[in-house]
């Protein structure tokens, strides 16, 4: 995907959240996410500042979460998520067509971003929402290529060969691991509800690792 082609799929991704969002009920809206001490509104408010602050005011939130990134993102959420819910949807609304991303990101974070929490959201609440098998591929790449935080992906699928059933994506070299393309971006990016739904020789092993207490150190 050329980052045109991306920025339309992020587009097209915080409009149909938008609608999503309009949907949901009280009782969705506190309901618990794929992300750990999450809920769902927590995830939308985070979904809001995907356009980032300034440099200052990351600063401050950083210093604020001594230095640590993971407390910083969901201290922010946390922040946002005192608004009411019934503003989220209008904010990533008013995003479509922007190309506002926080500092130092390519357009391919804010696509991976947009593309998990969706899942995050709707997964726990019973919700189907396809994931697009071409931008999911793009955000995939993105996550395998970021060697380091936040997924550690390489490290943590080293020995395996990752395969879309789907779509002609593959990374690693190891014991063979098949699921769809949106299967494949969850479990890259650690969320372990993805993990029963892939198949193939090494898929036992893979789900051993990842459920381990050592894979989320």
């Amino acid at each position: 995907m050329n980052r045109d082609e991306v920025w339309q799929a992020i587009d097209h991704e915080r409009s149909t959240l938008a609608d999503l969002f309009d949907d949901l009920s009280e009782k969705e809206w506190a309901t618990a996410s794929l992300c750990d001490g999450w809920s769902v509104r927590d995830v939308a408010a985070h979904l809001t500042l995907a356009h980032g602050g300034s440099i200052p005011k990351m600063a401050y939130w950083l210093l604020r979460a001594r230095g640590n990134m993971n407390r910083m993102i969901h201290e922010t959420a946390l922040d946002q998520a005192r608004l009411p819910v019934e503003r989220y949807s209008a904010m990533l609304r008013a995003m479509v067509g922007s190309r506002k991303k926080a500092p130092g990101l390519t357009p391919f974070e804010p696509l991976l971003d947009v593309l998990v929490h969706g899942q995050d959201i709707t997964i726990p609440l019973g919700r189907d929402r396809p994931m697009p098998p071409r931008a999911a591929a793009a955000a995939a790449t993105r996550a395998w290529e970021r060697t380091g935080w936040p997924f550690w992906a390489q490290r943590k699928m080293s020995g395996f060969e990752l395969v879309a059933a789907d779509y002609p994506w593959s990374m690693g070299q190891g014991r063979r691991v098949e699921g769809s393309i949106g299967t494949i971006l969850l479990v890259l990016t650690g969320r372990t509800a993805a993990l029963p739904h892939l198949s193939g020789p090494g898929a036992d092993g893979l789900r051993a690792r990842l459920s381990s207490p050592a894979a989320h150190r």
